[in-house]
C-alpha cells in the first residue's frame, strides 16, 4: 500500500475548503429547517409507583426487613410486564377513548423498574402535552387495579402524579445542529481522503524523480490569461514578463544545461495523453529560443490532430506530411515565416492515413538533417505517446525529448508506460515539464515577483 504523506494530504485539503463550507451550510440549514418547521413536537410525562410485598406493607416503615425489600424488587420486574400487557393498555385506551391500538400505545410508553428499588417508572409520550400526563396517570391507576384483581393484594401505590410537561421532550435543535456540522465535516473529510488515497495522478513534487525515475526539467504555473483566442496562448511573445513566460525561459535554460558538451539542436515535445499542453509548451519554447537570436524552426509533427497553424494563424494548406510524400528539394515551400523574429513554422499539412510510416521513413531522417543545417534549433511538436508510435519514432531521431505532464491530471501508470516506450528506442529523455501547476501549492509561488502583464 502506498504511504500517505500527511503534509501533502493537508495541502490537498485546501481544494475542499469551499466544499466544507457549502456542505456544512446546506446540511446544518436543512436540519435547522426540519427541526423548526417540520418536526412534530413530542411531550413526555412521568409517574412512579411503588410495589409492596404484601397488602398493607408500609414502604416508609424503617422496620421493614431486608427480605421484604428484596421480594418487592423481584415483584417490580414482574409487575412491569403486567403494566405493559394488553390487559392494562386495552383498558387505558377504552377509559380514555384513545384513537390508537395497543401496539400503537405500547410504542409511546416506557415502563421499567428503577435500579435496586421496588419502584416502577411509567413514562408516556404524545404530541398533546396534556394527554401525555393523562395517559401516564391512567396506566398507573389501571395497573394498580389489575394487580389488586389478579393477586387480591393492594400493594401498588402511586408515588408521584404525572403533570403536564411545558416543553417538548424532542426539542434537540442544538444537539442536532452540532451533530449535523460534525457529520458534514467528517463526510467531506472522508470523501477528500478517499479521493486523495485513490488519486494516482502525477503531481508536482520533489519526489517525482524517485517515484517515476525522470527528472523535473520545468514547471509552468497556471496563467491568468482569460481569452480563449489561440493567439493568446503565445504568452512568451505577448507577455514576456509574465510568470508563465519566465517559467518557459527557465525550461529553455534547463534544456541547454542538460547537454553542456553538445549543442541541443533538435527537441521533441510530447505528452502521455491529449490536452496536457504540449503544443502550448512547444510553441512558447520555440519563441523563447528565437528571442535569444537563434534561428528556430517549429515543426508540427502531430499528423493526426496538429494545431500549431491555429496558434500562429497560418493556413495549413501544406506542411510536413506533404514534404514527406513529395520532393525534399522543395522544402522551402512548406516553411512559413511567423510574426515572431527568427521563428519559422512548418505545419502538419494534410492529415495522412499512415502518419507513423511517414515519420519512420528514411526521408524523414534526411529531412531532420537538412533542417539542422539551416536552423540553430528545431523543435518538434509530437503527438501524444499514449497508444501511438509517432512520437516514439521521432524520439530516437532527436537530441532531447521532454514529456509534458498536466499537474494532478496524468496517471502515474500512463507516465511510466510512456517512459518505458521511449526507453525501448533509446530516446534521450531530458525530463518532465509540469504544466498548469497551482502556484499556491508549490515552492515556485515566490515567483510572484514577475507581473502577469507587461
Amino acid at each position: 500500500m502506498e504511504e500517505i504523506n500527511i503534509k501533502d494530504f493537508f495541502t490537498y485539503l485546501k481544494h475542499y475548503i469551499f466544499a466544507f463550507v457549502v456542505v456544512t451550510i446546506l446540511v446544518v440549514g436543512g436540519v435547522a429547517a426540519y427541526d423548526l418547521t417540520m418536526k412534530e413536537p413530542v411531550y413526555q410525562a412521568n409517574t412512579t409507583v411503588v410495589i409492596a410485598k404484601s397488602e398493607g406493607a408500609d414502604t416508609n416503615n424503617s422496620a421493614a426487613t431486608l427480605s421484604d425489600i428484596n421480594a418487592s424488587q423481584k415483584l417490580a420486574t414482574t409487575y412491569s410486564e403486567i403494566a405493559k400487557s394488553e390487559l392494562v393498555l386495552d383498558k387505558v385506551i377504552a377509559n380514555l377513548g384513545l384513537n390508537t391500538t395497543v401496539k400503537g400505545l405500547s410504542k409511546n410508553i416506557s415502563i421499567k423498574p428503577v435500579d435496586d428499588t421496588s419502584i416502577l417508572s411509567i413514562t408516556a409520550k404524545d404530541s398533546n402535552a396534556k394527554l401525555s400526563a393523562v395517559i401516564a396517570n391512567e396506566i398507573a391507576n389501571v395497573f394498580a387495579s389489575q394487580v389488586a384483581a389478579i393477586y387480591k393484594l393492594e400493594n401498588v401505590t402511586q408515588l408521584s402524579v404525572a403533570v403536564t410537561p411545558e416543553n417538548p421532550a424532542n426539542n434537540t435543535l442544538t444537539r442536532d445542529l452540532v451533530l449535523a456540522a460534525v457529520i458534514s465535516i467528517v463526510g467531506v473529510l472522508g470523501f477528500a481522503f478517499l479521493r486523495f488515497y485513490l488519486d494516482d495522478t502525477v503531481k508536482h513534487s520533489d519526489d517525482i524523480e524517485k517515484e517515476i525515475g525522470l527528472p523535473m526539467t520545468g514547471c509552468i504555473l497556471k496563467g491568468d490569461v482569460k481569452s480563449k483566442k489561440s493567439e493568446n496562448e503565445l504568452i512568451v511573445d505577448k507577455m514576456p514578463k509574465a510568470i508563465v513566460s519566465e517559467n518557459i525561459k527557465s525550461l529553455r535554460t534547463n534544456l541547454q544545461f542538460t547537454a553542456v558538451d553538445n549543442d541541443v539542436k533538435t527537441i521533441l515535445v510530447t505528452s502521455t495523453n491529449a490536452s496536457e499542453g504540449k503544443s502550448f509548451v512547444s510553441s512558447n519554447l520555440a519563441i523563447s529560443f528565437a528571442q535569444t537570436d537563434k534561428k528556430v524552426l517549429l515543426v508540427d509533427c502531430d499528423l493526426r490532430k496538429g494545431r500549431l497553424h491555429k496558434l500562429f494563424g497560418i493556413p495549413n494548406t501544406s506542411g510536413l506530411s506533404n514534404v514527406l510524400t513529395g520532393n525534399l528539394r522543395s522544402i522551402g515551400r512548406y516553411i512559413r515565416p511567423t510574426k515572431i523574429n527568427n521563428l519559422n513554422l512548418m505545419t502538419c499539412g494534410t492529415y495522412p492515413p499512415n502518419p507513423s510510416e511517414l515519420l519512420a521513413s528514411k526521408k524523414n531522417k534526411r529531412l531532420i538533417k537538412i533542417l539542422c543545417d539551416y536552423y540553430d534549433v528545431v523543435i518538434f511538436d509530437g503527438a501524444p505517446v499514449g497508444g501511438l508510435a509517432d512520437s516514439v519514432i521521432l524520439s530516437s531521431l532527436v537530441d532531447e525529448t521532454i514529456i509534458v505532464v498536466k499537474d494532478a491530471n496524468t496517471a502515474k501508470a500512463d507516465l511510466v508506460e510512456t517512459k518505458e516506450s521511449l526507453d525501448k528506442v533509446g530516446a534521450k529523455i531530458a525530463g518532465i515539464v509540469f504544466n498548469m501547476v497551482n502556484r499556491k501549492s508549490t515552492k515556485y509561488y515566490n515567483s510572484h515577483y514577475y507581473s502577469d502583464t507587461e
